[in-house]
Order: C-alpha cells, then structure tokens, then sequence
C-alpha cells in the first residue's frame, strides 16, 4: 500500500517514525510519503518537507506567516495528487491538517487521524469537520475517549500513549561516558528544555539561564533541538555552568536531577523518565491574551491534564519570573516534594495505558 503521512512538528516526527516502523513491520512492500523531520526520514519515509520550514506557533506568527502557510498547504494537495496514496494519516498538526482532510475527503482518499487535535482545550467547533472529514481517529489520551464518544457520539480507538512505546525502546546510557563526552562533571544536572521553535526557545532561554548563578552546586544542561543548529544556541550561553546537548534529549533526562521544561510533549516525556519539573510558558503577548480568552484548560501541562490536579508547577506568562523560577527549583531539591512528585508520576504512568500505541495504530490502519 502506499501511504501519505503528515507531521509538522519534532513531536510528530518521533511519533511518525515509530508508526512507520510499525507499518513496514505489517507492509514489509508499503510506500510511504511524508512531511515530517529527519526521524520520519531514517525510517525509510521519503521526506517531502522538514518541519523545521512549518513551524508557526501563536496566532500573531501565524497571521504574519499566513501566505507560507497557504502555499504549503497547494503544494501540499498537488504532492498528494501527484503520489495518489491508499492511505492519507494525520499527525497532530490540525490547523493544516484538517484543511487537508477537507480536501482528501472530497478526493475520496481515505483519512486517518493519529493523535487528536485538542478539541477539548479549544475549537470544539472542529468536531463537525471532523465527523464529516475523518474516517478513523487514534486518540492517545485516556479522556479523549470519553470526550469524543460520550459528548460527541464518535467513535474513536484508544490506542495509548506513543511515547511509553519511545521510552521503553530506548538504551539504556552509560552515565560516565555521557558525562565525559558532553564536558560534565560529577553535579548534579538540571535539564533544561526551552522547545523545539527558534522563536519559543529564544524566549524561554532568556528567563531559564537567570538561574543559573544561585544554584553552583548543579550544572544546566541545555537539550537542543535536533533540527537547530548549536550556532543558535550560543547567543544564549555566557555561563561556564551551562552546557549544551543536541539530540540526545531522552539520554540528559534519564541522568537529570531536575529540569526546567517548555509547555508541551516534553513535558509528559520528562514526567515519564521519572523527572520532577517545572512546566514553563511565554508566548508573545497579544497570542497570549487571545489564547488565554478561547482556551478553556484549568492547565497547560499534559501530565496536569491527564491527572486533573497540579503534580507539576507551571509558571505561564507574567509567572514565568527568576524569582518565580528560583523559587519552584528550589521546592524540586527536597525530598519531601520529590517524593510527593514521584508517587503521582506512578499513578499517571498507570493512567496511559501499556506500550505498544505505534502497534495498536498501524494494524488498524492496514486493517488487520
């Protein structure tokens, strides 16, 4: 079969790449077109377009990018045309991806979603386009079920969360060689990780590094995105106790004492490798007050939402001070708040499910 896959961000990628392996594994014949990073690329995809090139976030960059956004999107249905898939899968990425669903249906491609768009923060509008335009939707989260199926009467498969599939594939590092060859001592490390956009890292580095001088008996450790060049980085880096690691995100977490962390994915892959966290947000401003006003979330983390109470601190905004963010590292060096951190990290691991959500997916897919 030849399918058409659709990432448009370094979370996807990684998600992306592990259904591949799974389609490949079940279609050892299958042909498989994607956009997507270079993750999607090593599993064999042929790669039409790097997410690193699509990567708009807020609604203030989207309006200012709005015409790439549109030629992106012709382009995108005259590659589909040109390759005529069996299958058409989405990942994530709704606010391009359901205008591709849209014109896929009418197309009569078959359209399958892995990993919902979060209706159920924002744009709950968007289940109508989602009845008509999509055939079969993966969700990953546990309420995502219930949210669809009981408010919404759609049918959907609960195929659990895809990153207990890359955390549970991934060997285990060797501390002493990590440590020598990224130039570490024997401290402690905090993680630090500012996002995978240049325009939310620049932002969040900034507040991040105030830090760094009141805890001397820790060494930071920045994760750099794997589509982002160290050269980037650097403007940022003027403390000799703070060092920089590039795509080896997974390895730094599971040697970290603690980390700082960019609302997003990362912040469920840092609670899955058993790290305490602060949860960290600032967008520009006139995003923000429109965000703040149509999204209806009681918080910003996935692993606060999956557990529906505040395991992780997150400083959003105006929050997100050195005095804040002293403050709240502070609280993650004591034993009384790891242990605490530690015990509800148990409970949301119980919450997703067992591996095997790539699996799950693509024998759904192929129909078997």
């Amino acid at each position: 079969m030849k399918y058409y896959i659709i990432a448009g961000e370094a979370s996807g990628d990684l998600h992306g790449a592990n259904l591949m392996k799974e389609l490949y594994k079940k279609d050892p014949k299958a042909e498989i077109r994607c956009w997507g990073g270079d993750q999607m690329q090593q599993a064999g995809g042929t790669l039409v377009k790097h997410y690193r090139d699509l990567a708009f976030m807020g609604f203030w960059e989207v309006l200012t990018n709005l015409r790439t956004i549109l030629k992106n999107i012709d382009f995108c249905k005259k590659d589909i045309t040109a390759f005529a898939p069996d299958v058409l899968i989405f990942i994530d990425y709704p606010g391009f991806n359901m205008r591709i669903a849209k014109w896929a249906k009418q197309q009569h491609i078959p359209t399958h979603y892995y990993i919902s768009p979060q209706i159920w923060a924002w744009k709950e509008n968007r289940i109508k386009a989602i009845k008509r335009d999509v055939d079969a939707m993966y969700v990953i989260l546990p309420f995502e079920k219930e949210f669809y199926e009981q408010k919404h009467q759609y049918k959907v498969h609960f195929v659990g969360h895809p990153l207990l599939d890359a955390i549970g594939q991934r060997e285990e590092v060797n501390e002493e060689a990590f440590r020598e060859a990224n130039g570490l001592d024997k401290r402690p490390i905090i993680a630090l990780l500012p996002g995978s956009r240049k325009q939310e890292i620049a932002k969040m580095l900034k507040v991040m590094l105030t830090v760094v001088d009141d805890f001397h008996e820790y060494q930071f450790v920045i994760a750099g995105a794997p589509a982002i060049d160290y050269s980037f980085y650097e403007q940022f880096i003027c403390n000799e106790n703070v060092h920089f690691v590039s795509g080896k995100t997974y390895d730094l977490l599971s040697l970290s004492y603690a980390a700082l962390v960019t609302s997003g994915t990362a912040t469920l892959e840092t609670a899955l490798l058993n790290v305490p966290e602060v949860v960290c947000y600032k967008g520009n401003r006139i995003s923000y007050e429109i965000a703040k006003r149509v999204i209806k979330l009681k918080y910003i983390s996935l692993v606060n939402l999956i557990m529906d109470k505040p395991v992780v601190t997150e400083l959003i905004q105006g929050d997100l001070t050195t005095e804040n963010l002293k403050k709240e590292l502070h609280k993650l060096t004591t034993y009384v708040h790891r242990y605490e951190v530690f015990k509800n990290y148990v409970l949301l691991r119980e919450k997703l499910g067992g591996k095997g959500a790539s699996e799950k997916t693509a024998a759904l897919i192929i129909g078997e």
